[in-house]
């Protein structure tokens, strides 16, 4: 599966819906958000932890309402002073989830399982989607919530610990940052029937 980060992150404003597009328009088949909450409790599609860097807004996502945050530009890397807007993940999944591709949703912040997994359900994506995040425990909540959505741990550990302690909680995927992927980590992995996706990769034509 190769996934668009953000979607077509380098090329367009990332977590919007022309990057959405456009990574899809580049071949590839499957899509990587984030999921966050907005103050009035809202599932946003956004990476950072602030707004400052990829938009014309300042603050957290949390400290905004929907309605604030639609008023904001979201440029990314975008050199050309192009912008788009901030999408809900309800408007992503109305876009993309009768489209023939895969879903890695990362969970950025608290409290935001049992809504994602019950709108991902709505959509009746389940199947193509797996549910990742840096912190074990959200995971974890995911599993605990219904042990059959499939989920990816986000981490740098790629010893013989954290693959026992994604097999507990019976988790499907790791995803760590390509540079640490090794043959001898892929093989550990094949060997417990879990999968792979490494993300950072930017040296594929």
């Amino acid at each position: 599966i190769n996934y668009a980060h953000r979607g077509a992150s380098e090329y367009a404003p990332e977590n919007t819906l022309c990057a959405f597009y456009l990574g899809l328009l580049h071949g590839a088949n499957g899509i990587e958000t984030d999921v966050q909450k907005t103050k009035d409790g809202e599932l946003v599609l956004f990476h950072d932890n602030v707004l400052h860097d990829k938009t014309n807004g300042s603050g957290k996502i949390c400290d905004h309402t929907l309605e604030q945050l639609r008023k904001l530009q979201v440029y990314g890397k975008c050199t050309t002073g192009f912008y788009d807007r901030i999408v809900t993940l309800r408007e992503f999944l109305e876009k993309f989830s009768g489209y023939n591709i895969r879903f890695a949703i990362e969970l950025k912040g608290s409290d935001v399982e049992k809504e994602t997994l019950a709108m991902v359900k709505d959509y009746g994506v389940m199947e193509k989607t797996t549910f990742t995040s840096f912190r074990f425990e959200y995971i974890q909540k995911i599993k605990e919530l219904d042990e059959q959505a499939r989920v990816g741990w986000l981490t740098s550990e790629t010893d013989d610990k954290a693959i026992c302690r994604l097999l507990e909680i019976g988790g499907e995927e790791f995803a760590p940052k390509a540079e640490l992927v090794t043959p001898e980590f892929i093989k550990k992995c094949r060997e417990a029937r879990l999968g792979i996706r490494a993300w950072g990769v930017t040296n594929v034509l």
